[in-house]
């Protein structure tokens, strides 16, 4: 089933029958659901906003989004949101003669660290096959990329994100027209687009099909999944670098009786405890969708099965990390009223219903919500349904009672880095502090700040303290380490000097491919020890509690002679030396002269004859590395 087979089978759910189930949820209280904003019925096509439809908070602190197929040309357009549902169009799609600005922008929009946002259309532009468009928050409109139905594909559903290691753009395609799967695409943003791209991944339904949008991990790499492919053809889970390398974690199995998943729907999210969550629309013990999660080494695990009433059934939008280290999501359909629910979930799979639609009489509250949720940093949860009693849907908000906070654009950076905040009562600002280590700030607004990362800052909370109290961030900021100089080489056991910024809360160091014992002299600089069978030409990389950073250059690992037998003896006389990183060895010598017959056995052992016109001293090894000698002498006799 394909995303468009998945909008005509909506309303066929809506009207299914689900089967009552020996499930039982835990049920919340104290939640206070508002209805803000009455889409009209020429807005949704049976939908509400976009499908899978991102909404961004801005750096005003109000809420973007798009429509799918609203307007006059039923093309779709941009929308800003108050939080107290005051809402304002900000651009109309096919504006521009044979829709060269593009149609149907379904995926809704992602904030880009440049205070604009981003988002696609699945069809117009200049190649009608779709664009990637760059949005100003007043509703200037710039394509940056059209797709052409070639490698890059076509029809793209999802919005790009930026990424926050290299600053390009990442994204999926969904189809081509000439057959294949869709595509994992980067986009290189230009002072003048088109922007440049390449295709890191073609999918060809073996290892995916119809991708969903991939979630970049505090690793680095991308963690995404695909509707359908994979081993049975009903999705997958999978892993991909930046530079497009994919390992495939899961393939999807279950329909009704098996105890797994089938057909992955929305971006998979990071929890704090480093797992990657997700849901898929159908299989589990009911058929009815189920609740997972998958390590970064690939170890996958399903935490619930949908069952339709209480807890829900088909969960259509992605889970969303909450302020609380909850996790968020809402289902199609199920619930008391078979209208859909709102939920919680922990990353052990307990799962409380927060809120039932259609519990209002007249369904006055809306039923079937289908974007995914989004916290503002006011601490409530704001969506839309896809329909209402009077034919068109509700944008709405819950409140569950958490506290204001302070979200960050960008999260993870070096010493020095600026990094961008949103929030509230910014204006108010007496202090932001990285872990307690405190930072310059500079307080553009009430709800949009930054901050520099200050010398000595911590992996941790980030807090902003106002004459009215402190708000903490919703996640950790992780601090990269950096390398900025080295002793360039050393023998087994030798001391290794290691300068750099952000040392203090170093948990490993690897010299020569090798783990090293080391000690943290201060922020600056740490001391390592050479481990045995370490290997020249690798770079030093130091890990922290904020990620990883390597050496500019290769280490030289130094041969290491310890001993050799006989210590004496005429020309010819087979010596075994032993020692440390033989290695690659090219060249053995005896008091200076190289030996002619020589064989390296092991890492630490090389055996060679004594050659011709040897003289007595010591017993040299020489590798790529660099040349070792022993502290004795080898008698040469007669």
């Amino acid at each position: 089933m394909n995303f468009a087979s998945i909008f005509s089978f909506n309303r066929l759910l809506a009207l299914s029958v689900l089967a009552l189930a020996g499930f039982s949820a835990v049920s919340a209280r104290a939640q206070t659901y508002t209805k803000l904003y009455t889409w009209p019925e020429d807005t949704r096509n049976d939908t509400g906003i976009g499908l899978a439809g991102l909404m961004s908070q801005g750096r005003d602190g109000d809420l973007y989004g798009t429509v799918g197929d609203d307007n006059s040309n039923a093309a779709g357009s941009a929308f800003k949101m108050t939080t107290s549902g005051a809402f304002s169009r900000i651009y109309s799609f096919c504006s521009l003669a044979k829709c060269a600005d593009g149609s149907q922008p379904w995926g809704g929009l992602t904030l880009g660290k440049d205070g604009n946002f981003y988002g696609t259309t699945m069809w117009g532009g200049s190649l009608s096959s779709g664009t990637v468009f760059k949005l100003t928050p007043a509703g200037g409109l710039t394509t940056v990329w059209n797709f052409d139905n070639g490698p890059d594909g076509a029809a793209p559903w999802y919005p790009p994100l930026q990424s926050l290691v290299d600053g390009d753009f990442y994204g999926v395609s969904n189809t081509q027209y000439g057959g294949d799967y869709g595509a994992f695409y980067k986009l290189v943003p230009t002072a003048t687009p088109p922007y440049k791209e390449s295709v890191p991944i073609d999918f060809n339904y073996t290892d995916g099909n119809d991708p969903n949008l991939p979630t970049q991990g505090t690793d680095g790499n991308y963690y995404g999944s695909t509707f359908s492919g994979g081993s049975k053809g009903l999705g997958l889970v999978y892993k991909a670098t930046a530079a497009g390398v994919e390992t495939i974690f899961h393939s999807f199995t279950g329909y009704a009786n098996n105890q797994d998943g089938a057909n992955p729907i929305g971006a998979m999210v990071e929890g704090n405890d480093g797992a990657y969550y997700g849901v898929t629309w159908l299989g589990g013990s009911s058929n009815l969708g189920t609740i997972f999660k998958v390590t970064s080494n690939g170890t996958y695990t399903l935490l619930h099965s949908f069952t339709g009433r209480p807890d829900g059934a088909y969960p259509r939008s992605a889970l969303i990390l909450g302020s609380d280290g909850s996790l968020y999501g809402t289902t199609l359909n199920g619930g008391t009223a078979n209208d859909g629910t709102i939920y919680k979930v922990t990353a052990s799979g307990q799962v409380t219903i927060l809120y039932n639609f259609c519990s209002q009489t007249g369904c006055a509250d809306g039923f079937s919500p289908v974007i995914p949720l989004l916290q503002h940093t006011n601490g409530k949860f704001y969506g839309s349904t896809s329909g209402n009693s009077l034919g068109g849907s509700y944008f709405y908000r819950l409140d569950t009672g958490l506290a204001p906070f302070v979200k960050m654009v960008n999260w993870i950076g070096n010493v020095g880095n600026t990094v961008e905040l949103l929030g509230q009562g910014f204006t108010g600002t007496t202090g932001v502090s990285f872990n307690g280590v405190p930072a310059t700030f500079n307080n553009s607004s009430d709800t949009y700040m930054t901050a520099t990362v200050p010398a000595g800052a911590l992996t941790g909370t980030l807090t902003v303290t106002t004459f009215a109290g402190s708000m903490v961030s919703n996640r950790a900021f992780l601090v990269l380490p950096r390398i900025s100089s080295f002793t360039p080489s050393g023998t087994v056991g030798s001391k290794v000097t290691i300068t750099g910024i952000s040392l203090t809360q170093t948990t490993r160091v690897t010299i020569g491919g090798k783990l090293a014992a080391f000690t943290v002299i201060s922020d600056t600089e740490l001391i390592a020890t050479v481990p045995p069978n370490a290997v020249t030409g690798k770079k030093i990389t130091v890990a922290t509690a904020g990620g990883s950073a390597s050496s500019p250059s290769t280490f030289a690992v130094v041969p290491l002679v310890k001993t050799f037998s006989p210590t004496a003896g005429p020309v010819g006389t087979p010596i075994t030396v032993k020692g440390y990183s033989f290695t690659g060895a090219t060249v053995i010598t005896v008091g200076g002269v190289a030996a002619t017959s020589y064989s390296v056995i092991s890492d630490n052992e090389v055996d060679a004859l004594v050659p011709t016109d040897a003289a007595t001293g010591p017993i040299g090894v020489t590798t790529p590395g660099g040349t070792g000698f022993s502290s004795a002498n080898f008698t040469v006799t007669h």
